[in-house]
């Protein structure tokens, strides 16, 4: 159960009632909160006894300016994020710190339906995503099967299973631990540039020049459907965590979001003014940020199809983006050389980094959300410290062009695939 205390409700039995036995205690924070009795009272001095020994979670929410860390509130862990109360101008709107603070609270919940034999002196034991070993990286192996450039590479949730797309038309399936190949699929008439996996690892969705979508079983290679509302090229798909909708974005400058299991088309949209070379979702599956060649980056309410706001910075078109693991972090690459670190939260640029010479082609986040990994036109993979904007190593092993980079959930591998034809596998 969760209480919600705000002023109007101070001194009333009910809640007096429900601090005693909520398993979240969610406070309205305001100057008024912080000048009542009510904050020191007794009850309110339970409730935090209760915290303290993890019988219940008391969350302050900070709706206004006020000097709580004075308060005996200081040393909880207040939302939004940092405290930064909902009415400041640190939040793009108020929506935005609102959705803040409703991440938060599930974060909480989540933590809350963790089995009690993983809880330790009374604090959650949530396992951290695996690190990316980027200093051990060695190159393993070249895969050559493909007779013209690798524009899209994707790893299964297991990290078992490797999947390429290519301006050959094909899609290669591979065994990523061996570099064996295990079908490849020819239904496309035209160049594939884009692929993705479901997070089940049952079903492969492909984005072609030839203005379709197609949808495999991943295991058997089987087509299931074909969609074909683009009309032009598409460049991008992307698959929600949940695996049951589909975006994609194409040169028809729109994206269209789908219901994956049925092939339906949901909703279109159609902010950018030219056309739509990256789509990614979000890992809670409640964001979609798209990238276009009209320089911008859109980021859009993917159950609703509303755009939240607009990212501009780079000077030439957007031709890559990626979420970080915690939602947090969006990273855009262009043609302008440039990649840019942007608060997904806030939408403010983080870092500016400039590195390639060349047009940045591919980004890739680590599963911990601390490195990136870019692919670029002049030939060079560069590993950044996603923390500090810092360039950790370069990479230089291809003869042409980096088209797409992808790192293994598990940590231990990063693909790269390029202009001159080939896969490269790297191990750490």
């Amino acid at each position: 159960m969760i209480a919600i205390l705000v002023q109007e409700q101070i001194g009333k039995k009910e809640i007096n009632q429900h601090l005693n036995t909520a398993q979240i205690v969610l406070l309205l924070v305001s100057p008024n909160f912080i000048d009542s009795d009510y904050c020191y009272s007794i009850e309110m001095t339970q409730a935090l006894e209760r915290h303290k020994h993890g019988e219940a979670r008391v969350i302050p929410i900070i709706l206004r300016p006020t000097y709580w860390r004075l308060s005996p509130l200081a040393a909880l862990q207040a939302l939004p994020e940092d405290g930064k109360p909902i009415t400041s101008e640190f939040w793009h709107d108020q929506d935005t710190a609102l959705y803040n603070v409703t991440e938060g609270i599930l974060m909480v919940v989540e933590q809350l339906a963790i089995p009690p034999s993983l809880a330790q002196q009374g604090e959650i034991v949530v396992p951290s995503p695996p690190a990316f070993e980027f200093e051990n990286l060695v190159l393993l192996r070249a895969l050559t099967s493909h007779k013209i450039s690798v524009w899209s590479v994707a790893i299964s949730s297991d990290s078992k299973t490797l999947v390429s797309g290519s301006l050959d038309k094909t899609i290669k399936v591979w065994n990523l631990s061996t570099g064996q190949e295990e079908r490849t699929l020819t239904a496309h008439t035209d160049g594939v540039r884009s692929v993705a996996i479901s997070p089940d690892g049952k079903t492969l969705a492909s984005g072609s020049l030839d203005k379709t979508i197609k949808v495999w079983n991943l295991s058997t290679g089987q087509e299931e459907r074909t969609l074909t509302a683009h009309s032009d090229g598409v460049g991008s798909v992307a698959i929600s965590p949940d695996g049951k909708t589909l975006a994609s974005g194409s040169r028809d400058k729109t994206i269209k979001v789908w219901n994956l299991s049925t092939g339906q088309e949901e909703r279109t949209l159609t902010a950018h003014s030219d056309g739509v070379g990256s789509v990614a979702i979000s890992p809670d599956g409640t964001m979609l940020a798209s990238g276009g060649l009209d320089k911008t980056i859109r980021l859009w309410n993917l159950s609703t199809g509303q755009e939240v706001w607009t990212l501009t910075g780079h000077i030439d078109g957007v031709l890559c983006v990626a979420i970080s693991s915690d939602g947090k972090t969006l990273v855009s690459g262009s043609r302008d050389n440039r990649i840019k670190v942007w608060n997904l939260l806030t939408g403010q640029e983080v870092w500016t980094l400039a590195g390639h010479t060349d047009s940045v082609w591919a980004v890739a986040i680590s599963p911990d959300g601390k490195t990136l990994v870019s692919g670029s036109r002049d030939n060079r993979i560069k590993v950044w410290n996603l923390l500090t904007g810092q360039e950790e190593r370069t990479l230089i092993d291809d003869t042409d062009g980096v088209l797409c980079v992808a790192i293994s959930p598990d940590g231990k591998t990063l693909v790269s695939g390029s202009l001159d034809k080939t896969i490269r596998v790297w191990r750490a």
